[in-house]
């Protein structure tokens, strides 16, 4: 879905590289200058006989699977339609609001919903080790994530820096919602005890860093992840999509694929 995005193109070049799996469509939005070109010629890899459409639904008709990484609208409708067909649904896309979650919930009824702020297998071991170490250590531990990417990201914090968060928070068995920090500004007076810290920066063409620091008295922990190249995300939604394919309908997640 989404096939003239950087992320779209990428999805592409991951389905045609992996065994098992084949690109039965791709989609635009109606207007796009896409629509009615090759998926494979426009990903770089030469024709493939699969044009681009403006027909959500006939593609999602026509697949066992779709790889979602667009906008939160856009992949609610996408859901509904994946849920009306029973197939797989991978979203990577960010940016849900707590009214969007609750509607991918009810879709996922009927669907296999596998959703992730991140596909990549190095960012969900960050996610698991960080509930881990967030577990063993004390509230004299100050818990602050730093995300960076590129220009162009419309949503703040990252969904990947969402995920690491809520992963903190559940090893100290807190409420995110409760303890999240997302922006200082001003006389802001000391840093409240638990609190979950989250800042967002923007420049460049930075794929994505993160980073979870632990500050405690005379020591400090930072566990870091930086990716460097946007296919690690398409090879871990096409992973997730096989995956998907025997599982009952249902909201999973990166980790449950991996395991973790």
């Amino acid at each position: 879905m989404g096939a003239e995005g950087r992320m779209g193109q990428q999805l592409v070049r991951a389905v045609a590289a992996s065994e098992g799996c084949v690109v039965a469509g791709a989609t635009e939005r109606p207007g796009s200058v896409a629509v009615g070109k090759d998926i494979g010629v426009l990903a770089g890899l030469g024709p493939m006989g699969v044009n681009v459409s403006d027909n959500a639904e006939a593609v999602i008709a026509a697949s066992d699977a779709i790889l979602d990484f667009t906008a939160p609208a856009a992949t609610l409708k996408f859901a509904d339609m994946a849920a009306c067909g029973g197939i797989v649904h991978v979203i990577g896309t960010t940016g849900f609001s707590q009214e969007d979650e609750a509607k991918i919930r009810v879709a996922a009824e009927r669907a296999r919903i596998i959703k992730a702020g991140n596909m990549s297998l190095g960012v969900n071991l960050l996610t698991a080790v960080t509930r881990r170490v967030s577990a063993a250590l004390d509230m004299d531990f100050d818990i602050e994530i730093v995300e960076m990417h590129h220009r162009h990201k419309v949503d703040a914090p990252s969904g990947t820096a969402l995920m690491l968060a809520h992963a903190a928070a559940d090893g100290r068995g807190v409420s995110l919602e409760d303890t999240a920090v997302r922006v200082r500004d001003g006389h802001t007076g000391p840093r409240a005890k638990g609190a979950i810290g989250m800042q967002s920066l923007r420049g460049g063409s930075v794929v994505g860093d993160h980073t979870v620091i632990l500050a405690g008295e005379g020591e400090r922990i930072e566990l870091t992840h930086r990716a460097e190249d946007r296919s690690i995300f398409a090879r871990g939604a096409v992973k997730a999509a096989l995956w998907g394919r025997d599982k009952a309908p249902g909201l999973y997640s990166m980790i449950d694929v991996l395991g973790l």
